[in-house]
This record gives C-alpha cells, sequence and structure tokens, in this order.
C-alpha cells in the first residue's frame, strides 16, 4: 500500500501532499539552510517531483533561488517554508517538519563541515554530499 502525507505552511493556506517513500531523509547544516530556517541544522525529506503535488494554495506559493541548485518555496501569507526544489538532482524536499505522519528516519548528515551544532547520533556526517550527488563523497568523524 503506498502511503500518503500531508502538511501544510503555518497559517495553512498552501498545503502539499507526498506519496510513496522518501528518496532520502537526513540533516542539513549548510549556511543557506541554516539561515533559510531560522536554525541550527535542517531536517530534510527528499522526494522524486511525481511524488510531490501542492493540494491547496498555490497561488500562495513564492519562490526564491539563491543558486540554481535550490528553488527555496514558502507561503506569502504567513511566510511559512514549504518545501525545496533541487533541480539538479531531480529531488524536492518537503522539509520534516511539515510531514507530521512521516516517520522521520534520517540517514545521514550533509554539509557537516559548516555545522554549528554537532550531533554525536552515529549517523554518516559528510563533508558536503555524497558523491552520487556531486559531492567529495568524504565523511568528517562526529
Amino acid at each position: 500500500m503506498t502511503q500518503t502525507h500531508r502538511g501544510a505552511c503555518f497559517c495553512g493556506a498552501v498545503a502539499v501532499e507526498v506519496t510513496g517513500e522518501p528518496a532520502g531523509m537526513g540533516y542539513c547544516h549548510c549556511e543557506s539552510c541554516r539561515h533559510w530556517s531560522a536554525g541550527p541544522v535542517n531536517a530534510f525529506t527528499l522526494w522524486p517531483p511525481d511524488a510531490v503535488r501542492i493540494t491547496k494554495g498555490e497561488a500562495h506559493l513564492a519562490t526564491y533561488a539563491k543558486t540554481p541548485n535550490s528553488q527555496r518555496k514558502w507561503c506569502t501569507q504567513c511566510g511559512g517554508h514549504v518545501m525545496t526544489d533541487h533541480p539538479p538532482l531531480d529531488l524536492v524536499d518537503v522539509y520534516a517538519a511539515l510531514l507530521p505522519t512521516l516517520d522521520f528516519a534520517p540517514g545521514l548528515h550533509v554539509n557537516y563541515a559548516e555545522a554549528v551544532l554537532r550531533i554525536p547520533d552515529g549517523l554518516p556526517k559528510m563533508k558536503d554530499f555524497p558523491a552520487e550527488f556531486g559531492g567529495s563523497g568524504e565523511t568528517l568523524p562526529e
């Protein structure tokens, strides 16, 4: 049976639905994600684009692209962050906090070289990204 998880922005004007299983889950420590999330780390869930659907309020969804790698999307009504499209990876990050029914099971930390909060949880700590995603594939100690 295919699982469907639903979430919404802070005010509920924009609703999103993901279907199936995420391609990956983890934590990003890069400066961009930290600034965007206003926190020391961003919990991500990556989905194929065809598994993600805006079910309400698409007209309220705005996009900002600091780089060609990430198109960050938020609700224009409340400012609530919803997702980030990653065109080079052909994946969409629907923020883990938006999907309350998803059993968040992180598999790694990315951009750990930029970490401001160390998390000794036994998961791999990638210096940047895994090699299959264009990174060095290098891991760092906890």
